[in-house]
């Protein structure tokens, strides 16, 4: 049977459809990710923002578009907060939540609504099938920290912690077959506070066990401290690029989102990273427009991704949620949402080139991923973007190269 996961959101999401597609090939399905014809569709849906949760929605019109005849499964953070909304499709055979979704792979002959209470503790699962350069491996699930514009904790649950054995196990698996490691998850900022051990003990056993490049996903600010940069700083495989969290670059606006530090904390882990990884990749997300947030905020916000010097950003305008605090606080005019999130993108670019430019003639290494026209790209230890022209040059490699000029979002170069 021809079976379509279909992924919207994180890359947790992206683990869990690796997982679910594993089981499905183990169980003699033609399982498989992306958007083609099947017999069978399960989307994996998202529901951190109104707009995702809208593409959840109009994800199953494109399965029935591809295949009216088809059945559909829907599992993940979507039907989790809401599961009525896909009701009303007929080809809607089955809705799951998020707890045990990855088990759908044993209910596809059976209808109806299975919308659990989200479990206290990790639910280990079947690795995920393995990609052809870098491979997510997940974690933790969960999250603690209610954030007044998010809806992550009632839809994930609380942070819980996969055993430091399952997780090694799982990198072994795949440790053959790429280059490079990603340790994902709802806050892995978290990881391993119920169990007695924390991220920086996990990523230093990974990295003497495991000969790959080993990337860490989002981080709170929390978690840098001199103990955590020590170890990995005694870690050969880790690769220096930080995605640090900030979200608002104004301490009122931190507080209305009931993030837990100040502009000054933060640009003391900042100062702090650089410390232990001078070339380190600092990188962050920014709601604009969040309620309430004055012209005069903003530009506090602009001048502080300026200061930290971030060497990219993912610019957010505020979506509200149903539910949240936030909700219950005074909108920003979408038009002036959308005009902030084009300032900033500015200042994004501005700061992405100056980091970029830092590195035009440097000697750097590459892991290669995708063909890009006539280039394939790949991406440094710190996650600079490099172009490489395509001949000659394979897939899934680590290639020393020497760069020659900025080029399209990173930098061009050739092969040392």
């Amino acid at each position: 049977m021809d079976i379509c996961v279909y992924t919207l959101g994180c890359k947790v999401n992206q683990y869990e459809s690796g997982v679910v597609v594993a089981k499905l090939k183990k169980a003699g399905h033609n399982a498989f990710e992306g958007l083609k014809n099947a017999d069978i569709y399960i989307i994996n849906t998202c529901a951190v923002t109104s707009e995702a949760e809208k593409k959840s929605r109009q994800s199953v019109a494109k399965m029935i578009k591809l295949n009216p005849d088809c059945k559909i499964f829907v599992i993940g953070c979507a039907s989790q907060n809401n599961a009525e909304q896909f009701k009303k499709h007929g080809n809607v055979k089955f809705i799951k939540g998020v707890a045990s979704k990855t088990d759908i792979v044993d209910l596809i002959e059976k209808e109806g609504t299975d919308v659990e209470d989200l479990p206290l503790v990790y639910q280990n699962t079947e690795f995920a099938q393995i990609t052809k350069t870098r491979q997510t491996i997940k974690i933790q699930e969960g999250c603690n920290n209610f954030c007044s514009y998010c809806l992550v904790p009632y839809l994930r649950g609380r942070s819980r912690s996969r055993d430091v054995q399952d997780i090694l196990a799982e990198a072994i698996s795949c440790k053959d077959k790429v280059n490079e490691i990603v340790l994902t998850g709802i806050d892995i900022s978290s990881y391993g506070k119920n169990s007695g051990t924390n991220l920086g003990q996990l990523i230093k056993l990974l990295d003497e066990q495991v000969d790959v490049r080993l990337r860490i996903g989002s981080l709170e600010v929390n978690v840098i401290t001199d103990e955590f940069l020590q170890i990995l700083s005694t870690c050969k495989n880790f690769c220096p690029h930080f995605h640090l969290s900030l979200q608002s670059g104004c301490d009122r606006v931190l507080k209305k989102m009931n993030r837990h530090y100040t502009t000054e904390q933060y640009l003391q882990k900042v100062e702090l990273i650089r410390r232990y990884f001078p070339d380190a990749g600092i990188t962050t997300d920014i709601i604009v427009g969040f309620p309430e947030e004055s012209d005069e905020m903003f530009a506090e916000t602009c001048d502080f991704a300026k200061k930290v010097s971030f060497s990219d950003i993912h610019v957010f305008p505020f979506s509200v949620r149903k539910g949240t605090v936030a909700e219950k606080m005074k909108q920003v005019n979408d038009g002036v949402k959308k005009q902030r999130a084009e300032t900033l993108s500015q200042v994004k670019l501005q700061l992405k080139q100056a980091f970029l430019s830092k590195y035009i003639g440097k000697n750097l290494q590459i892991l290669t991923e995708d063909v890009d026209g006539e280039y394939i790209a790949g991406y440094t230890a710190n996650y600079i973007k490099v172009y490489l022209p395509k001949d000659g040059i394979n897939e899934n490699t680590l290639y020393d190269v020497k760069t020659t000029g900025l080029f399209n979002d990173g930098l061009l170069a050739e092969v040392e």
